[in-house]
C-alpha cells in the first residue's frame, strides 16, 4: 500500500510516470491503472469506507429523523435500514477491480460517451455541496473550539476555522489515492475511540417512550430521505477507491468489506443523534449534543466533529477531481482539484455567513436524492446486466467503440434516468422545492423510489441489447 513499481501511463493527454504512494501526488486520473501498479486488498475498502463515515453529519441525520416526529426506536430503525443501503455502495465498487478506472468513466456505458456528461455535470455539482456540507460542520465544531478557549466574536474566528478545515481536506486530497486510503484509515482508529465514547454518554439518555402522536407517511418519508442521503451520495465513486485493487481480489470481500465499514460507523453515529434528539434541542446540532456531554469530553468531542468532517470531505473532493477530468478538463487529477477546492471554499463562505445553515442542509439532503436516487438506478441495473464485464478501452475512446451508441448518447440510459428524475421532482418534499404530487400523497416523499423507477425503465429498454463484455 506504502508503494510499488512505476509504470508509463496517461494522464489527462499528456503522458507520465506514476506512482501511488504516501504523501506524494499521484500522478494518475482517470487513466486505467496497469496490473503491474494494482495493490492492496479488501480490508483497504473497509477501512476507507468505516474512516470516511465517522462524521457528525450522520447524527445530524438521526437527529432530524426524530424531529420529523419519529419516536427513538423508530428513527433507529431506518437509520439502519439506511446503512443497508452501503450494499450498493460496495458493489458498485466491482466496477473498480474490473476496469481500473473511476465510477463515472464506468457509467458511459450505460450513458454513452457523450451522455454520460450531463450526468457526470450533475454529479459533479451535488458531491461539492456535499462537501460544502461536512466543511460547514468541522468549521462550526473548530469555532466552538476557539469560543470555547475565550475566542469569539466577529466574523475573524469562523474565517480562521474555514481555513484550517478546508486547508486539512485540501492536503490529503491532493497528494491522492495512496494518502487518502493511509489517512482514512489512521484518523478512523482515532475517531472510533472519540465516537465510541460519544454513543456511550448519549445513548443511555435517550428517551424510548412512544411520541403523543403515531407519525404520518410525511414524517417516515422524509426521515428515510434524509438518512440514505448518505448512502446515495457516494454511488458515483465506489470505484474512485477500489480502481488499485488487483484483479484477482474477491468481488465478495469487497461489496462485503465496503458495505461493512459504512453501515457500522453510519448506524451507530445515527443512533447516536436519535438519542440525543429525544434529549435535546438539536437545531444546532453541534451545539445541542455538546450540552448532553460531561465538561471535560466537550473539546474531544469537537475535535471529533472536526476531524469526521475532514474525512468524510476528503475522499468527496478527490473523487471531485477525476469528475472533471470525466467532464473533459484537459488537466492531471492534482491541477483539477484545485477547482473542486475553490468552489467548495465559495459555497462554505456562503452558507456560513449569508444563510442559515440548518434550513440549507434539509433543503440539500431532500433534493439530493433527486439526482443520485434515479442516476443509482441506470448505474446499478446497467452493472447487473452487463455482469459488471465492460470492455475497458471502449470506456476510454473518443469515439466509436460499444459505448458510443446513437453518436456518443445511449437512448435506453438518458431516457430511465429522466423518468427517475422526473418522477422523484414530483414526489420531492423539499424546503426549495415540493413536487405536484406530495399533497395527493399525504404529504409523503417518494424522491428514493426514483432510483426503483429509473432501473426498471432501463431493463426494459436495455435488456437483450445490453450484455456482458467478452474478450
Amino acid at each position: 500500500m506504502l508503494g510499488h513499481e512505476t509504470a508509463t501511463v496517461t494522464t489527462g493527454t499528456a503522458r507520465t510516470t506514476g506512482r501511488d504512494e504516501v504523501f506524494q501526488v499521484e500522478e494518475h486520473g482517470i487513466d486505467p491503472i496497469p496490473d503491474a501498479e494494482r495493490h492492496g486488498s479488501a480490508k483497504d475498502v473497509f477501512w476507507l469506507w468505516f474512516g470516511s463515515n465517522l462524521t457528525f453529519t450522520y447524527v445530524i441525520n438521526g437527529a432530524l429523523a426524530v424531529a420529523f416526529g419519529l419516536s427513538f426506536w423508530q428513527a433507529a430503525a431506518v437509520v439502519v435500514i439506511g446503512g443497508l443501503a452501503f450494499l450498493a455502495i460496495g458493489a458498485a465498487g466491482l466496477s473498480g477491480v474490473r476496469t481500473g478506472t473511476a465510477t463515472l468513466v464506468v457509467s458511459r456505458a450505460a450513458f454513452g460517451r457523450r451522455g454520460n456528461w450531463p450526468a457526470g455535470l450533475l454529479n459533479w455539482i451535488v458531491s461539492i455541496g456535499y462537501t460544502v456540507v461536512n466543511t460547514v460542520v468541522g468549521t462550526l465544531a473548530l469555532e466552538a473550539f476557539l469560543a470555547d478557549l475565550g475566542w469569539s466574536g466577529g466574523h475573524a474566528p469562523r474565517a480562521l476555522s474555514l481555513a484550517v478545515t478546508l486547508a486539512l481536506t485540501f492536503a490529503v486530497a491532493l497528494w491522492g489515492h495512496a494518502t487518502v486510503q493511509f489517512a482514512e484509515r489512521w484518523m478512523a482508529y482515532v475517531l472510533a475511540v472519540g465516537f465510541a465514547a460519544l454513543v456511550v454518554l448519549v445513548l443511555p439518555g435517550a428517551d424510548t417512550s412512544a411520541p403523543a402522536a403515531a407519525p404520518g407517511a410525511q414524517a417516515w418519508s422524509l426521515a428515510f430521505v434524509v438518512v440514505l442521503a448518505g448512502p446515495f451520495s457516494y454511488l458515483p465513486m465506489p470505484a474512485d477507491y477500489t480502481r488499485y485493487l488487483p484483479r484477482t481480489t474477491s468481488l465478495k470481500a469487497v461489496t462485503r468489506s465496503a458495505a461493512l465499514g459504512g453501515f457500522l460507523s453510519s448506524v451507530a453515529l445515527g443512533v447516536a443523534g436519535a438519542a440525543a434528539a429525544t434529549q435535546a434541542d438539536m437545531t444546532d446540532a453541534v451545539a445541542g449534543a455538546e450540552g448532553l456531554l460531561p465538561g471535560w469530553f466537550q473539546p474531544l468531542f469537537l475535535a471529533l466533529v472536526l476531524g469526521g468532517s475532514v474525512t468524510n470531505s476528503i475522499i468527496t473532493l478527490y473523487s471531485s477531481s477525476l469528475n472533471l477530468q470525466v467532464l473533459g478538463i484537459p488537466w492531471s487529477r492534482a491541477r483539477a482539484i484545485v477547482i473542486s477546492a475553490a468552489v467548495t471554499a465559495a459555497g462554505s463562505l456562503g452558507a456560513l455567513f449569508l444563510t442559515d445553515f440548518t434550513t440549507s442542509l434539509l433543503s440539500f439532503l431532500s433534493l439530493l436524492i433527486i439526482v443520485f436516487a434515479p442516476w443509482g438506478g441506470v448505474f446499478l441495473a446497467d452493472m447487473v446486466l452487463r455482469r459488471c464485464a465492460y470492455d475497458s478501452a471502449g470506456l476510454h475512446a473518443d469515439a466509436g467503440g460499444p459505448y458510443w451508441y446513437r453518436s456518443g448518447w445511449h437512448p435506453a440510459g438518458l431516457t430511465a434516468l429522466l423518468a427517475g428524475l422526473v418522477f422523484s421532482a414530483l414526489t420531492c418534499d423539499s424546503e426549495l422545492w415540493t413536487g405536484p404530487l406530495v399533497a395527493p400523497l399525504g404529504g409523503a416523499d417518494l424522491t428514493l423510489l426514483g432510483a426503483a423507477v429509473s432501473a426498471l425503465v432501463y431493463v426494459l429498454l436495455a435488456r437483450g441489447r445490453v450484455a456482458p463484455h467478452r474478450p
